[in-house]
Parts: C-alpha cells; structure tokens; sequence
C-alpha cells in the first residue's frame, strides 16, 4: 500500500532529488546579490563586494567556471529568493502582535496580525507606515516595529526554519523510514512538519517534538519563514459565549512564546498539556498537567462540535494520547508545538484528531 492506501509505494525518481537539490541552492543566495552579478562583471563585483558575497554565502559561486548564459539563468531563478522575499521586513515587537490595518492609520480596520518574528513583503511606504504582504494579508504596519534592509535579512537568517509540506490528504507519517512501520498519524494537504533530515526515499520529521517520517515523493522540503494571520483565523463564528472568546483571546497573546517539556509558564515556557492548563487556570478551571489525563477531564464530544475552547487531542499510531490544542474556531487550534516552533496556530487536522473534550460548561 502506499501512504495513500491505494497503491505500491514507488521511490523518488532522480527528477525530483535534482530539483531538491537545485532548490536548496537557489535558496542559499539572495535575489539582488546574484541579480547584481549578471548585471555587471563578476569578478569586479567580487572584488568590491567580498565580504558581503561571504556574509550571503554565495562567495563559492565566484570560484565556478560558469558561462554568461548560465549566470543569467541562475540570476533569473533566484530571483526573489530570500526565502521567497525581495523587500523582507521582521515584525519587532517585545510581545504580541503587530497589528496589520486596512489603511495607514491606526483607526483603519484591522485585516490582520503579524506575529513577533513573522515575515513580510514590503510592497512601498507611506511616512511612517509600511505597505505589507504577509501569506494571505496586505495592510499597512507601522515602520517602527518593523526591521528592514540589512537588518531585516540579518534576524531572518536565525528565524528561517526547514518544513516538509503534504503534497495531499490523508498522508500517512510513519513511525520508522519504512512502509511496514506503524503510522503514528495522518497529516492533510498543505500541513507542515519540522524538517530533520534527508535520508533519500525518506524524510524524518518532528510532530509535535517527536520523531517520525514521511515518503519523501509526498512531501516538499523548503525554507520558510513564519507569516501573518489572517483575522478570518482569529473570528470565532456566531452564539460563542463570551468566555470563550475571551479564553481564546487570552491564549492567543501568548503565540510565539517557547515550548518547554515540563514546563507551564506563558510567557518563559510551557509543553503542550502545561500550556492548556495554564490558560485554563485563569478561568478558574482546573486540569491535570497530561495530555492524557486531560482528555479524561471533560465531556466528550465529536470533532463537528467543536467550539473555541474545546479541546483537541493528538495520539500516535496506536491511539495513545501525546498532545493537546485549544480549538479557537475557523478550523484552527492553538498549541505549544515543540521546543523549534513554540506556541503556534495550525489547521485543527494538521494531524488527526484522535479525541474532542469540552471543559467549558456553558
């Protein structure tokens, strides 16, 4: 069966190792560097520029034999491939959000939230905003929590992360590089798991801090950095209670903060039953710091019941429970994922759901 459960599973062709390999590449350098280089003569640009072709870590480039043609070709791929950005500015700000409005003004609507540490385009300024592209939103952010230029690209070299993307639904994520293993899970189309390591028809990854992996014919593997999100992630939907909104409004100032195993504090760290108990506490609600023990805690419900503060429970390929999300509504859960990505947002079924819990009885 392959991770489908419909057909042999068959190895990677070398088309697709090559193109991975020309990817990596291509993403190792900046757009206007090479850019630069086809527009002018190499090795004078290499010897004004020395130590910011090294910083940029394409000074190996200039030690190639390659033909004007060919650095025209390359100049042409990497063409806004500083992580996929040409003008990159760095959401600054000490916590929270950086706020992303319809117009440059701070009475304009909100169309969106910049995460600390999230990545943007920045389309033009206008005084003391910036016009911004971040994943699905355009707006404008003040300049002053915004790094850009050489700064910007400088924090984002620490910030960038390597994922494997689903190429489909219904991917299954094994326990061993293996199609007789177990399968721990099933990831839907579009998801992303934390890259580990290359092992050619095999890709291990990280699910919530554990190790696992994938066929690599099903996955791509690429450099991202993290974006904003859309304020259709933040609505909750009609007839929510007021504490859940507020629950859920609650455990999102904390997106961005660490993970740390054992932990249970918001702001310094906390693993994921630790972060659910917390922001449970302040609501007067008690639970066990397990991810199992929780799922014991409440009332079971089934996925399509699921309201903002619900509880959303993760296993392995057995069904033993090993993580826990809060439901905030639109499909999206909220989790202290592993110690690499910290507090995050993700699809409810970035993994499958193995139970739903309600705690909140309202």
């Amino acid at each position: 069966m392959n991770e489908f459960g419909e057909h042999p599973h068959i190895g990677k062709g070398s088309y697709m190792n090559q193109n991975r390999k020309i990817s990596r590449k291509i993403t190792m350098v900046s757009a206007g560097l090479i850019f630069s280089m086809a527009l002018s003569p190499l090795q004078a640009f290499a010897a004004t520029s020395t130590d910011i072709l090294q910083t940029a870590g394409v000074a190996s480039i200039l030690e190639t034999s390659l033909s004007t043609e060919e650095y025209l070709a390359i100049a042409e791929q990497a063409q806004g491939a500083l992580w996929g950005y040409t003008n990159l500015g760095i959401a600054h700000v000490e916590t929270g959000n950086l706020n992303v409005r319809e117009q440059p003004s701070t009475d304009s609507k909100l169309v969106g939230k910049l995460p600390k540490n999230a990545a943007c385009e920045i389309l033009g300024t206008e005084g003391e905003w910036a016009h911004i592209q971040s994943g699905e939103v355009e707006g404008y952010v003040n300049l002053e929590f915004l790094l850009t230029g050489p700064e910007a690209k400088l924090e984002a070299s620490s910030l960038v992360r390597t994922v494997a993307i689903s190429n489909a639904d219904g991917l299954n994520i094994r326990a061993q590089a293996s199609m007789d293993s177990e399968v721990v899970t099933q990831i839907s189309k579009g998801a992303e798991l934390e890259f580990l390591e290359d092992q050619g028809e095999w890709i291990k990854v990280s699910i919530d801090g554990e190790e696992a992996f994938a066929a690599a014919e099903y996955v791509t593997v690429e450099e991202k950095l993290d974006t904003a999100i859309t304020m259709t992630e933040l609505l909750y939907g009609e007839g929510v209670s007021d504490v859940r909104v507020d629950l859920v409004e609650y455990a999102k100032q904390f997106l961005g903060n660490p993970y740390v195993w054992g932990g249970t504090s918001l702001t310094n760290g906390a693993d994921c039953s630790g972060f659910v108990l917390s922001v449970f506490k302040k609501y007067g609600i008690t639970l066990s710091h397990s991810s199992r023990a929780q799922a014991n805690e409440g009332t079971k419900i089934s996925v399509s019941e699921l309201k903002p503060g619900d509880l959303v429970f993760y296993g392995n390929g057995s069904g033993t429970i090993n993580h826990v999300a809060i439901y905030i509504g639109g499909g999206q859960v909220i989790h202290a994922s592993s110690p690499k990505t910290g507090i995050k947002i993700s699809s409810y079924n970035y993994r499958t759901p193995v139970k739903a819990v309600r705690v909140i009885n309202d």
